[in-house]
C-alpha cells in the first residue's frame, strides 16, 4: 500500500471515528436512528444497480466481473438483492441474508426490520476478479408494475433506499421495451432515491439499445425514456443517458456504427466509486450532522413551548385559586358561620380553598391544555421550526417523521437542559470535523503515491 492509499484508509478512519464517538451517541439516544451511524460509512464503496427485470443488469455485472455469476435472460431469473464482493480465494463463496443481516462487518443490520422474507432473499456472493478489489456490487430484483410491497413480502421502496443512502454510486438502467414505464421505478426515482441519495450520484443507461431495429427506432425510445424521467425525477434538464449494449451481439444493426458503445466510458465511473468514497464521507457527516441538528432543534422548540405553556397556566392557576381561596374567606368572614369558626380558621379554610383549586387546576385544567398541545403538534409538527429556504425544507421534509416518532414514544416529556447540551455538542463537533475533512481532502487531491504534494489544475485527476 503506497502513501495515498495510507493516507486515504488514515483519514477514512478518522471520518469513521467521528461519527461513532460523537453523533452515533446523541443519534440512538433520541431515536434519530435505530442503528450507529458509522454502520453505513464503515464499510467499502458500494454500487448500486437498479433497472427492471430485462434492462440487464445481470450481463452487465458478468461483463464487468469477467465471469458468469448471474443468472441471465429475458424473463425474471432472480429475484434477491445480491451483494457481489471480493474474495482472496479463487473459489466463490456464498452467504445468505440471515449472516449478512447479523454480521457486523457489513452495512445491513436495519434491514433486519424487514423480516424474515426479505432475508430469504437477500444473499452474498464474494468472488475473486479484480473488478472487485476496492468496490462491491449490489444486484437488485427487477422493477415491475403489478407486484405491491403486500406481494412482496417486504417493503421494497424501503429496502432501495437503504441501500441506495449507503451506495456511492447508483445506475438506474432501462431497456427499449420498457423505456421508463414501470411503477416501480417511477416511484423509485420521484420518491425513494431522491430521499436517500444525491442525484449525482445516480447515472441513467439506456442498455441494450442493439435491439432498436433501426436509428429511428432508437431515437423514438430515447425520446421517450427523456420523456419519462423529466415527469418522474422533477428534472428540466435532461440528464446524460448512456447508451450501452452487450458486446456479444454477434449481428449488430448498421447504425450502431454510428453510436459509441458506452460500456467502457460506464466500467471507468464505477471504478472511480472509491475515489468519490472521502468526498461522499465528508458529505455524510455534514449531512446528517444538519439533520440531526434539525431534529433536536425541533425537539427543544417542543420542550421551550411547552414549558412556555405550563409557566403561563401555573401563573394564570395562581391567579384563579387565589381568587377562589379569596372568594371563600369572604364568604366564611360574611356568613353566619363565621360566629362558629375561631380566628384562625377562616384564613385557614380560604388558604385551604385556594390549595385544593390550585391542585384542580394543575391536575386537570393544566393537564388538558398541555395535552391538546401535544396533539396539535403532531398532527402539525412543521410549527416547531422556521423553513426559511429550500434546503431547511428539505432537511425537515427527512427528519419530520423522526420528530413525531420521538414525542410520541416519549409522550412529549423531554428534558430542555440535555437536548441543549446534545445541540451543542452536535454543532460544535461536526463543524469542526467539516473544516478539518474539507482540508484533509484538499491534502489528499494533491498529493502523489509516494506523498510528495501536486500542484493541479482543475482539469487534473489523482
Amino acid at each position: 500500500m503506497n502513501y495515498k492509499e495510507n493516507y486515504y484508509e488514515s483519514l477514512r478512519r478518522e471520518l469513521v471515528a467521528v461519527v461513532e464517538q460523537k453523533m452515533s451517541p446523541v443519534a440512538l439516544k433520541y431515536g434519530y436512528s435505530q442503528t450507529g451511524l458509522e454502520e453505513k460509512i464503515k464499510w467499502r464503496p458500494v454500487v448500486l444497480l437498479l433497472g427492471n427485470y430485462s434492462s440487464g443488469k445481470s450481463t452487465l455485472i458478468n461483463e464487468l466481473l469477467g465471469q458468469p455469476v448471474q443468472k441471465t435472460g429475458q424473463a425474471p431469473t432472480d429475484d434477491s438483492f445480491t451483494v457481489i464482493t471480493y474474495n482472496e480465494d479463487d473459489e466463490r463463496e456464498d452467504r445468505d441474508g440471515m449472516v449478512l443481516l447479523n454480521d457486523p462487518e457489513f452495512p445491513f443490520s436495519s434491514l433486519k426490520k424487514q423480516g424474515k422474507r426479505f432475508a430469504s432473499h437477500f444473499k452474498l456472493k464474494k468472488v475473486k476478479s479484480p473488478f472487485l478489489e476496492s468496490l462491491a456490487l449490489i444486484d437488485t430484483p427487477g422493477m415491475l408494475d403489478s407486484v405491491s410491497e403486500r406481494d412482496r413480502g417486504y417493503d421494497y421502496q424501503e429496502v432501495i433506499g437503504e441501500f441506495a443512502n449507503i451506495a456511492d454510486l447508483i445506475l438506474i438502467l432501462f431497456d427499449p421495451h420498457k423505456a421508463g414505464t414501470i411503477r416501480e421505478t417511477y416511484e423509485s426515482l420521484r420518491k425513494t432515491i431522491p430521499k436517500s441519495t444525491y442525484e449525482d450520484r445516480v447515472l441513467f443507461v439506456l442498455n441494450r439499445v442493439d435491439e432498436c431495429e433501426n436509428l429511428n427506432d432508437l431515437l423514438r425510445v430515447y425520446g421517450t425514456l427523456c420523456w419519462n424521467l423529466s415527469q418522474m425525477t422533477g428534472r428540466k434538464d435532461i440528464p446524460h443517458i448512456h447508451f450501452t449494449y452487450s458486446s456479444e451481439n454477434a449481428n449488430p444493426p448498421e447504425f450502431l456504427g454510428l453510436l459509441q458503445n458506452q460500456r467502457a466510458e460506464l466500467k471507468q465511473n464505477i471504478l472511480k466509486a472509491p475515489k468519490h468514497r472521502l468526498d461522499h464521507l465528508a458529505t455524510y457527516i455534514e449531512d446528517h450532522s444538519e439533520k440531526l441538528s434539525h431534529f433536536l432543534e425541533a425537539i427543544i422548540q417542543y420542550g421551550r413551548k411547552k414549558r412556555l405553556l405550563m409557566l403561563q397556566l401555573t401563573l394564570l392557576g395562581l391567579l384563579v385559586s387565589g381568587l377562589f381561596g379569596g372568594l371563600v374567606f369572604w364568604l366564611l368572614s360574611s356568613s353566619d358561620l363565621s360566629a362558629s369558626l375561631s380566628r384562625e380558621a377562616i384564613p385557614f379554610l380560604g388558604s385551604g380553598a385556594a390549595l385544593v383549586s390550585l391542585i384542580a387546576w394543575v391536575v386537570v385544567v393544566e393537564m388538558f391544555f398541555v395535552k391538546r398541545f401535544y396533539r396539535a403538534t403532531l398532527a402539525d409538527p412543521e410549527d416547531l421550526t422556521p423553513l426559511y429556504d429550500q434546503h431547511r425544507r428539505d432537511n425537515w421534509e427527512r427528519v419530520e417523521d423522526r420528530v413525531k416518532a420521538y414525542l410520541e414514544k416519549s409522550r412529549g416529556k423531554v428534558s430542555l437542559f440535555a437536548l441543549q447540551r446534545d445541540f451543542r455538542s452536535i454543532r460544535r463537533s461536526a463543524k469542526k470535523a467539516a473544516k478539518d475533512v474539507r482540508a484533509a481532502l484538499t491534502e489528499y487531491n494533491g498529493l502523489k503515491a509516494n506523498g510528495e504534494t501536486l500542484v493541479l489544475s482543475s482539469s487534473d485527476e489523482t
